[in-house]
């Protein structure tokens, strides 16, 4: 414990130009006192360590010194490449692992290139979760991120509409869309996707699973999830719109099937509007999303969502009569 914290200190004076105790200590999580004992253990152990004294003091390393423990291991190399997400790491367990790596890197750096990953980090910043959602982490997801990263079988029991059941999966990788976690996992030979918040227990196994070398983990998910949004479009409206309306379709309804229909809709007629046919997810989902185009958007079939159209606009227009 105690030789993981000098490496540790270490590394911090040579990423940095010089640190107070107390920044020592709040980086390490120990006293002060405990900061002077171990730096004095490197003094005798040879390494320069320099104590600058008065109030704006702190330590350094002297002479350019250059420590050579500097090498990734194998999950802080990996971890290091999901360190533009903060959130993820902190709900899979590896906050600690990514930061370690990134003192690593940082102290392997030359001095006028130590600042590149602060100066990045207060440059680019990607925030997972969807707005007005309250990100929420899974009770499964660390157990099964460790098996991820293991290539480890679990047994989980998984909460499938009013049942729950059992599963023995090799979990392949993990998925954050939209703030919300899935698991991409291989069972009885065929690959499918969990949630990871409605898996109910999750237990490691103690056997491995030989991963395929060919499976791409994007390029499955790319692949699943259009196939997923396809399936769900499962009614059509036809639809008059306006140059504004056609304009901003794809914003109220899934993107793709707005696009498509626009590509293969005919040319505008002598008011401008064009008529397309767009797959929906139902008549009900339909109504709440053309909404928000107004005037801009007629609904011509299927009749019972034209006239529930027309009934909220006579509802609209008799509430502003006034």
């Amino acid at each position: 414990m105690r030789a993981a914290r000098l490496i540790h200190l270490v590394l911090l004076l040579q990423s940095r130009d010089s640190m107070t105790a107390a920044e020592l200590a709040a980086a390490l999580e120990v006293s002060e006192r405990t900061i002077g004992r171990d730096v004095l253990a490197l003094s005798e152990a040879g390494v320069p360590v320099y104590a600058d004294r008065g109030r704006t003091g702190g330590y350094r390393l002297m002479g350019g010194y250059r420590t050579r423990l500097t090498g990734l291991g194998r999950d802080e190399a990996a971890a290091l490449f999901l360190s533009g997400v903060p959130s993820a790491l902190r709900a899979m367990g590896l906050a600690d692992t990514a930061s370690a790596a990134r003192l690593k890197v940082s102290a392997a750096l030359l001095p006028e290139l130590r600042d590149a990953s602060r100066s990045a980090t207060q440059r680019f910043h990607l925030d997972a979760p969807a707005w007005y959602q309250e990100p929420e982490t899974p009770a499964g997801l660390p157990p099964i991120a460790e098996a991820v990263w293991d290539d480890r079988l679990i047994h989980v029991t998984y909460r499938r509409q009013d049942a729950e059941v059992e599963r023995e999966l090799e979990p392949y990788g993990l998925v954050l869309k939209a703030g919300v976690w899935y698991l991409v996992a291989r069972s009885s030979g065929q690959f499918r996707v969990y949630r990871v918040d409605r898996v109910v227990s999750v237990s490691p196994g103690v056997r491995r699973f030989e991963r395929e070398a060919a499976f791409d983990l994007p390029e499955f998910w790319a692949r699943r999830a259009a196939e997923f949004a396809r399936s769900i479009l499962r009614d059509e409206v036809v639809l008059r719109l306006s140059p504004d309306g056609a304009r901003r379709l794809p914003y109220v309804t899934d993107r793709a099937a707005a696009r498509e229909a626009l590509a293969a809709a005919a040319g505008p007629d002598g008011r401008g509007r064009m008529t397309v046919t767009l797959p929906v997810e139902s008549l009900d989902v339909a109504y709440e999303q053309l909404l928000a185009l107004g005037p801009e958007a007629e609904v011509l079939l299927p009749a019972a969502l034209r006239e529930r159209f027309a009934a909220a606009h006579r509802s609209a227009a008799a509430l502003y009569r006034h």
